[in-house]
């Protein structure tokens, strides 16, 4: 077997040399930079004695120019040949292109050179719209002259320790039966790949498998060809009708496409699609235009501005994508599989899926049918029953009877907010945009694209340099009024006198100034709020003024603040409210901004490149200074005190809803009271702890290493079933812990995988013991005692011991490193 692929080899080492050189230099980078380039090694399921390398790039580095990779591949994997059995020395390997991907390609405005102008100027005739399908890529291509190593986006093979089926495996299953149907074997498919050093690329569409948002049938599932590639470093592509042929030889499902001649084509055909959401009267996420950068130089001026970064006669890649109606059928999804994790109820609904008034609808119809017969979505967290309950919604909203109650809703939905009916019949000049916030919710990004989308004003108060800053910042605010119509006041202003100091500052102006707030009202738990802010704060890095991350995480004791001492901004502080939502991702929070400034401002709505080109903006944005660090409000050690499960709720007003409500029994009740009278309660932020470092001994120090080596955005679900209580103490019992369906990490990523060893290996004791500890009587009882009552209570010792059983309370949290 060596032998003869050294012999394979070989013949093709002229081709290979740039690959070669191509894979050496991943090596180098990933070794210098670990966060920039990663590589995981994997046995070739169709023969385990060659190891296959897949290739991951950090995806936000790709819309750098210039570019930090050697290739753009989205999508790489790799193999080595020794030349010389005999012959260690690293020089003496070759490495190939196994498969390849495309170059990462974008969206229309999300970079310079996918402008429509840009495109016109810089890409050739013809343009091919191919059906942007909405499965999960493969990847095929020859391991050996005969045999194939099929693959998805950055893995392949099974899942270590889970029985599911795997991407990867579902496609070969798929593969082997588009072979079969068209009388080819996988001999003669690798042989053919082998010999064009093509990797073929598909979407796999299987509702059977997994569900996504748009439905397959049973004639379209399987895997849809859409691509054969060069296993080169630099992305060169079959034309459409080769990749077509491809797909009918070999029994593979045809993409859709249609062929357009100009740019303005483009743009005049995916508008008038993107109105009604469908082609060929079927819904669709969008399409991915095919066509190759021109030869004409670029036209002078415009070199460094908007060209792309591939060379002439390259092929290139950009997308159309429409938000309707697959944007609301994903909403959709997403908020019953928020509905199914934390309980059937509107307060456990994401503020930023109810914009659409159809989804308050679907949302308050599906926590009937859950509460009406739960064993109907078993499966819909796995991928399963998606399509099904969407369709089952859709049909109950056309029967007759339910249409009144239908038109109500969304009536009622669709009316102007009491807020904004305050501006009617007020004649306002200018207008101060006062956002009302804590650090991490987002709120300078908004700033600085509203900025480039209408032209506003902005004063941001931490590029105040002033040992007074307010005064200063007022001042600018009102400065900035003289040569803008609109200015945004960029400070948190979580403080009344902040607001009230902008409207003394304009009260004498006539017409009179309007201050519009972009409110982040914080309903959620702290705990939930200070996890998402601080996720964002570290994710940023030093890309802000002051609050940077730092060894002590000092920033976490900063946002604290913030959030213990924010007011709640009330009506009458503001002409106008704008209802932001702090889960909310940027791109959805601009949308509801920018919906914002149209409805109320009367500015023109900016189109889907204008709304691309300011999302490239804020991902390049960089302060314009930077103050010296901070100091630490206090002194902390480098090393947390110990690791804890976050849960996202305040289990306080968990605990105070019970006992008003009559469920808590009279000495139960009595502790209560106590607690809340004497200022006994527990932290405000809620954690179960896991490990702590004055005990690292055995299996401890085992945990101790699995919490920090998880990655951030890992999410747990659990349960809290009990709360229970003595003469000294009060706990909420934790059980069922699991990875949370809603991590946001694919079911094969290395992440996901961290996740899963986690659970798997907390200690029997740990989980015997889990608790949130609600507080304790006295200052002399510790809270360890909580850990106590609770182990002696599953310990079947309950004497003594008060109970009240909690109903469907699942929560989702992190695991976190606390310093106090």
């Amino acid at each position: 077997m060596a032998d003869d692929l050294t012999y394979q080899f070989q013949k093709l080492a002229v081709d290979t040399d740039e690959n070669d050189e191509l894979i050496r230099e991943l090596f180098r980078i990933s070794k210098k930079s670990p966060k920039l380039v990663k590589w995981s090694v994997h046995d070739a399921p169709a023969d385990p004695a060659i190891k296959i390398r897949s290739w991951k790039m950090n995806e936000f580095k790709y819309y750098d120019i210039p570019s930090p990779f050697p290739t753009l591949a989205r999508g790489l994997f790799t193999d080595e040949i020794k030349l010389d059995e005999n012959n260690d020395d690293p020089r003496a390997v070759k490495h190939r292109i196994v498969a390849r991907g495309y170059d990462k390609f974008f969206n229309i405005g999300e970079v310079p050179w996918t402008t429509w102008a840009s495109l016109e100027r810089h890409t050739s005739t013809p343009y091919t719209l191919t059906l942007k399908s909405n499965g999960c890529i493969i990847f095929m291509a020859a391991l050996t002259p005969d045999k194939l190593v099929v693959t998805s986006k950055h893995s392949l093979g099974a899942i270590k320790g889970k029985d599911d089926e795997s991407h990867a495996q579902v496609g070969e299953r798929w593969l082997r039966k588009h072979l079969a149907d068209a009388g080819k074997t996988e001999a003669q498919f690798a042989k053919v790949l082998w010999d064009k050093k093509w990797t073929a690329v598909a979407e796999l569409c299987d509702d059977s498998f997994e569900e996504h948002v748009l439905p397959y049938s049973k004639d379209k599932s399987g895997l849809h060809l859409h691509g054969l590639n060069d296993c080169s470093k630099n992305f060169r592509t079959q034309l459409p009708d080769v990749v077509d042929a491809f797909a009918r030889e070999w029994g593979f499902i045809v993409t859709k496409s249609v062929i357009l001649n100009t740019i303005p084509e483009v743009k005049t055909f995916t508008d008038e699609i993107g109105r009604s959401g469908e082609w060929n009267g079927e819904a669709l996420e969008g399409f991915v235009v095919r066509t190759h950068v021109s030869t004409q130089p670029p036209t002078k001026g415009n070199a460094t501005t908007d060209q792309s970064p591939y060379s002439p006669g390259s092929s290139f890649f950009f997308k159309v994508k429409f938000d309707e109606p697959y944007m609301m059928y994903r909403d959709w999804r997403e908020v019953t599989k928020s509905l199914l994790t934390k309980g059937p109820a509107m307060a456990n609904v994401p503020k930023s899926k109810l914009r659409r008034p159809e989804t308050k609808v679907y949302a308050e119809w599906v926590i009937k049918e859950i509460q009406r017969d739960k064993s109907q979505f078993l499966e819909y967290n796995k991928g399963k029953g998606i399509i099904a309950t969407r369709e089952r919604f859709q049909r109950w909203l056309a029967s007759s009877e339910d249409q009144k109650q239908v038109s109500s809703t969304t009536d009622k939905l669709t009316e102007q907010p009491a807020t904004a009916e305050k501006t009617a019949g007020k004649t306002f000049g200018k207008t101060i945009i006062v956002p009302v916030a804590i650090p991490g919710v987002g709120k300078t990004s908004i700033a600085v694209v509203l900025k480039h989308l209408f032209g506003f004003g902005h004063v941001q108060s931490d590029d105040i340099a002033a040992k007074k800053v307010a005064p200063v910042f007022i001042k600018k605010v009102v400065e900035s009024l003289k040569t803008h119509d609109v200015v945004i006041a960029d400070k948190n202003n979580h403080l009344r006198q902040h607001r009230q100091q902008l409207r003394d500052a304009t009260k004498g102006m006539s017409p009179p100034v309007r201050l519009l707030g972009m409110n982040w009202s914080f309903d959620l738990p702290q705990s939930t709020i200070h996890q998402i802010c601080g996720d964002r704060i570290q994710i940023r890095g030093e890309n802000h003024q002051t609050l940077r991350p730092d060894e002590s995480k000092s920033y976490e004791d900063v946002l604290w603040m913030f959030l213990k001492g924010t007011e709640e901004l009330t009506a009458d502080e503001v002409d106008v409210t704008v209802e932001m939502d702090v889960q909310e991702d940027l791109d959805s929070s601009l949308k509801r901004a920018v919906d914002a400034c149209v409805d109320i401002l009367g500015v023109e709505r900016p189109d889907a490149e204008k709304m691309g080109e300011a999302m490239a903006i804020i991902r390049g944005y960089e302060p314009s200074t930077k103050k010296r660090d901070l100091p630490a409000p206090r002194q902390k050690a480098a090393v947390p005190r110990y690791y804890a499960l976050l849960p996202q709720i305040d289990h306080h007003q968990l605990v105070s809803k019970l006992v008003a409500g009559g469920h808590v029994p009279a000495n139960g009740g009595a502790l209560w009271d106590g607690l809340v009278k004497n200022n006994r309660l527990g932290e405000t932020t809620p954690h179960v702890t896991i490990v702590h470092s004055k005990n690292l001994e055995g299996a401890n120090k085992q945990m101790w290493d699995l919490c920090r080596e998880l990655p951030p955005r890992a999410l747990f679900s659990f349960r809290l079933d009990r709360l229970l209580w003595d003469d000294r103490v009060m706990a909420v019992t934790v059980s069922d812990l699991a990875v949370s369906a809603d991590d946001g990490a694919s079911p094969t990523s290395k992440e996901r995988t961290q996740a899963i060893n986690f659970v798997a290996t907390l200690p029997d004791e740990l989980r015997k013991h889990m608790h949130l500890t609600v507080g304790t009587r006295e200052k002399e009882i510790l809270p360890f005692e909580a850990r106590l009552l609770v182990g002696r209570w599953r310990s079947g010792q309950r004497q003594g011991i008060g109970e009240v059983a909690l109903k469907d309370v699942w929560v989702t949290g992190g695991v976190k490193g606390l310093f106090r």
